[in-house]
């Protein structure tokens, strides 16, 4: 059963084929395991290189980006995950996958990581992409870790 969430979902981009709100929300709805409110917001490299320059210091675009709030009220998450459209059809056309898809994977991973997953580490890594490939699967969507 999913958690109760509120999620906003942002366009600020005018990048083609992007993927709806009902989409995104069955995504999120489906990464989640705890109460949450969240924004998705697809963005173009000016701004998601911005944002990593600001918040991260680091100096490139990101294909995805989340913002962690913690607890913003007694057991509900808060934070946003930023997705950098043109950082995501490139890497779709060079993994030979369907654009679809890989913003799939971009939001379960962006939203995994909200709920404190990360990948730093080996042992993080196998947890968090065994999460993420498990995700996908409902959606018939390959394990994006295999090549």
């Amino acid at each position: 059963m999913t958690p109760e969430f509120s999620l906003a979902v942002q366009f600020a981009s005018g990048a083609a084929d992007l993927p709806g709100r009902a989409q995104i929300r069955r995504w999120v709805a489906a990464a989640l395991e705890h109460p949450a409110e969240i924004t998705v917001r697809i963005v173009d490299a000016d701004e998601a290189q911005a944002l990593n320059e600001d918040f991260r210091k680091k100096g490139y675009v990101p294909n995805v980006l989340t913002f962690e709030y913690g607890e913003i009220a007694p057991g509900i998450l808060g934070g946003d995950v930023v997705i950098c459209a043109p950082v995501v059809e490139r890497e779709a056309r060079e993994q030979g996958k369907p654009l679809k898809d890989h913003y799939a994977h971009m939001t379960v991973h962006g939203v995994l990581h909200l709920q404190g997953y990360d990948h730093l580490e080996p042992r993080e890594a196998d947890i968090m992409e065994s999460r993420e490939a498990a995700i996908l699967k409902r959606f018939h969507i390959p394990d994006p870790y295999t090549s």
